[in-house]
């Protein structure tokens, strides 16, 4: 294994963990935490909550878990070259989305809304709820206990307000300082996933076509240069040749352009990294102004599709009725849920009430969410 640069996160530069612990054997503070996250409960839900498409949709289309894997794949890959922690990236990128509810974006909407009184809802901080209070495994603490590495991470936004609520993590939101490189490197590991596979399954489930997307020219010129390469490569050969060599390009772009800031920047530690006006991972010029265009095609034509919006519509009312009902009446929500809503009404009234139902709905999966919703409004389902 290559020697981490200088300005990488490492165990010896670690600001630690909220709760002391023995370091461990054989292997690093942050394989540790990556490790915790993979046994976590919120983990393994990601396989049944979806990005796009609704998870009775099908079976090939992404969810949460095949995309954090995804993104974890491409963070490995730029912290490989960039001699940055690769083990911290992939924590990061691992739990980025654990705290996001059923449904995708819509869900997140949705709840936002229902929460508008309460502080309100983003899957962001959600996530860093989920690590740091709701996974329940260790006898010696609450939540996972990761490192502040880690946790300031998967911060990857944070008002001012609640900033100052979270303590040692929502510091640099304050100060206006930025997160470590593995952080900046996930973030934009993500941009690539997520919008190289909504268009594989956009494609897939025939919401958009090739013809408008060689609109795009990001897309337009990797298309043409895989046509010309093979001409006669057709179907889905055709279309993930093109994805891959656009993913490659926009990573290729990335670590380009990160080496050349970051031997402009010269930071010669992690604390130096974060004194910076601005992130020091990023893309070019031309290609951020080419993976704009690919978004802005993608928000026009895949998620304002009509059947995408029937989709989000169905998945606004039953998070709206499952809100509304609980919040009505406790008794509706397993035992071990009342308990622990009235704990939380106890202490904070009306708003820890309400936050308590929020981390119940946004631990649900699609499916959950659905038969959930069946089973207490729908007249036929008498259990």
């Amino acid at each position: 294994m290559k020697e981490l640069a200088c300005y990488a996160a490492s165990d010896a530069s670690s600001r630690g963990r909220r709760y002391q612990e023995a370091a461990p054997n054989y292997r690093s503070e942050y394989q540790r935490d990556r490790d915790r996250i993979v046994h976590s409960g919120a983990f393994r839900r990601l396989e049944y909550k979806t990005q796009v498409f609704v998870n009775h949709e099908g079976d090939m289309f992404r969810t949460r878990l095949t995309h954090s894997i995804e993104v974890a794949q491409i963070a490995r890959s730029i912290a490989r070259i960039l001699l940055i922690n690769e083990d911290l990236c992939e924590t990061i990128a691992l739990a980025h989305d654990l705290g996001h509810t059923p449904f995708g974006h819509a869900g997140q909407d949705a709840l936002n809304r229902c929460m508008s009184d309460y502080g309100g809802f983003e899957h962001n901080l959600q996530s860093l709820r989920t690590v740091d209070e709701l996974e329940q495994r260790y006898a010696d603490f609450p939540g996972l206990n990761l490192t502040f590495e880690s946790r300031e991470g998967i911060l990857k936004h944070c008002s001012l307000q609640k900033a100052r609520e979270l303590g040692d993590v929502g510091e640099r939101f304050i100060h206006k300082q930025q997160p470590n490189l593995e952080a900046q490197a996930v973030n934009l590991a993500d941009e690539i996933a997520y919008n190289n596979h909504d268009v594989d399954d956009g494609l897939r489930a025939e919401l958009i076509t090739l013809e408008s997307l060689c609109e795009v020219e990001l897309f337009r010129e990797q298309y043409e240069t895989v046509l010309q390469s093979y001409p006669e490569l057709t179907g889905r050969r055709l279309i993930h040749e093109t994805i891959r060599r656009i993913i490659n390009l926009l990573v290729v772009d990335l670590v380009e352009t990160s080496q050349q800031s970051l031997q402009k920047a010269n930071p010669a530690n992690i604390d130096d990294v974060r004194s910076q006006s601005s992130p020091l991972i990023g893309f070019s010029e031309k290609m951020k102004s080419q993976s704009l265009e690919l978004k802005r095609f993608l928000r026009k034509n895949l998620y304002q599709h009509y059947r995408v919006h029937r989709m989000t519509r169905k998945a606004d009312r039953i998070i709206q009725d499952l809100f509304d009902g609980f919040m009505n009446d406790i008794k509706l929500l397993p035992p071990e849920h009342q308990q622990n809503v009235k704990e939380h009404e106890a202490n904070s009234g009306d708003t820890g009430k309400a936050r308590a139902v929020s981390d119940y709905i946004a631990g649900m999966t699609d499916r959950y969410a659905i038969m959930e919703h069946k089973r207490i409004f729908d007249p036929s389902e008498l259990t």
